[in-house]
């Protein structure tokens, strides 16, 4: 009786929440999060990492999509079983421990949401010094306002802030789509896509191999933040069928907008000026190829398009992210505070503020590579874990209401995780000061769950 009241309070749909999301909305989470900067510039380090081959660089961008279209595919069984707020936090709650679903909250309250917010407010200054000399200091002043404004903005509610998203990611596609098609049709180079580095032209199967890994973790930044959508359930209109359609068509959609933009790149510029432009530090292709195909309007173009997708991407991360600290404060090891949605506009106020608050300490702390460095490398890890948790709560929970199952169990689950497992050795090998300092953090939540886990059985006792 008691497993069967556990799996009702699992499957429910009833919440305090409002559900103002469909799948357009959901669709909008994800591609507001997913496509920001990182569009336009993300393919020089995919390229460096191929030992400049185009084509092995394309072929990172099609892997780090179907790498995360299978992960999607996972999060969506376990979203649809466990309609709650908080998306991940929980699934690994219920498949492991309470302290992992800590964990991953915990790790994402500290770094993994405030660090991607700092990345984004940071770039989007950055990239309007394309028209205006900013300062260091301004571009971190300029960042500081937006996080502070967005935060007031999305205290009144998600209708206003799913409002925002809907219209920003429309007006950030117009200009993207305008510099992709017009480089498909108007550009003449006859790039060379063959699988060999043109640093390394005899490198063997075995060395290119851990070449396209290293690339397709650079490529998974650009495909960061589509785990936000799960945090966001209780919000969704019936989240049973909404959100494995927004989850495929939001992750499929931009894996085809991500390979085919960055090959429109190679149609644009030839070899020799994309490798003399990442070799003088210029790594915004993008910027490169539109200005090439459409002039003067075309860095314009390209400008706006960034300025917006980071507008989108930060709107949002503030929307999602306090989604998953609220769930950690339900089960009882946070703040009590992070439990309480406002009384009229029905959103985790002080999950929100405080996210805020550490967002602008990143701001004013570490520089951007440095952050996109340190949250692909703990996403990646939870990533893993929750992809497991697919195969444990169908083992442990066979009885549970699965309204949509991965295609292909338990074979995706298990090569999803292997290639996850692939990513992350590989990061801890070239990218090892990032990793333990992941790590780290993840000492720290052990104490901090330790904490509130004692504090919470005095109360039952």
């Amino acid at each position: 009786m008691e497993q069967e009241k556990h799996l009702q309070e699992l499957s429910t749909t009833e919440t305090e929440f409002n559900r103002e999301l469909g799948v357009f909305g959901g669709v909008s989470i994800i591609g507001g999060i997913m496509i920001g900067s990182g569009i336009f510039y993300l393919g020089s380090y995919v390229l460096e990492r191929t030992g400049m081959s185009l084509g092995l660089a394309l072929l990172a961008w099609i892997v780090g999509g179907v790498v995360t279209l299978l992960a999607g595919l996972c999060y969506a069984e376990l979203g649809v079983s466990m309609p709650r707020a908080g998306g991940s936090t929980v699934y690994l709650t219920e498949a492991f421990h309470p302290a992992v679903g800590f964990l991953r909250g915990f790790t994402d309250w500290l770094i993994g949401g405030p660090g991607s917010i700092a990345a984004m407010a940071i770039a989007l200054p950055t990239a309007m010094r394309s028209f205006w000399t900013i300062s260091d200091m301004e571009v971190k002043i300029i960042a500081t306002f937006l996080i502070i404004l967005l935060t007031v903005y999305n205290l009144f509610g998600i209708k206003q802030g799913a409002f925002l998203q809907n219209v920003s990611m429309v007006a950030k596609l117009i200009p993207i789509l305008i510099i992709l098609f017009a480089a498909l049709f108007l550009g003449t180079e006859q790039p060379d896509l063959s699988l060999i580095p043109k640093t390394n032209p005899d490198a063997s199967f075995f060395d290119i191999i851990p070449m396209i890994a290293f690339a397709t973790v650079a490529s998974l930044w650009a495909y960061e933040g589509w785990t936000n959508l799960n945090s966001m359930t209780e919000e969704m209109k019936n989240p049973k069928k909404n959100l494995p359609k927004a989850l495929i068509v939001g992750i499929g959609g931009i894996t085809i907008l991500y390979t085919l933009f960055n090959f429109a790149i190679y149609k644009v510029l030839p070899y020799d000026a994309i490798a003399t432009n990442i070799e003088n530090g210029n790594l915004y292709l993008g910027t490169e190829a539109a200005r090439s195909v459409l002039g003067n309007w075309g860095g314009i173009i390209v400008s706006l398009g960034m300025i917006l997708a980071m507008f989108g991407g930060i709107n949002g991360l503030i929307i999602a992210q306090p989604r998953m600290y609220y769930a950690m404060a339900v089960e009882g090891h946070f703040f009590k505070s992070f439990a309480k949605l406002h009384p009229k506009y029905k959103v985790p106020t002080a999950s929100i503020l405080v996210q805020m608050l550490l967002s602008i300490a990143l701001v004013f702390s570490r520089n951007l590579d440095q952050l996109t460095s340190l949250v692909v490398f703990t996403a990646m890890l939870y990533n893993l874990l929750t992809i497991i948790a697919v195969w444990v709560m169908r083992r442990r929970y066979p009885e549970l209401h699965r309204p949509y199952r991965v295609a292909g169990y338990p074979w995706t689950v298990l090569i999803t995780a292997v290639l996850f497992i692939g990513l992350l050795i590989n990061t801890f090998t070239e990218d090892s000061q990032n990793a333990i300092l992941g790590m780290g953090v993840q000492v720290l939540g052990i104490l901090v769950y330790w904490y509130f886990d004692r504090q919470l059985k005095r109360k039952k006792a």
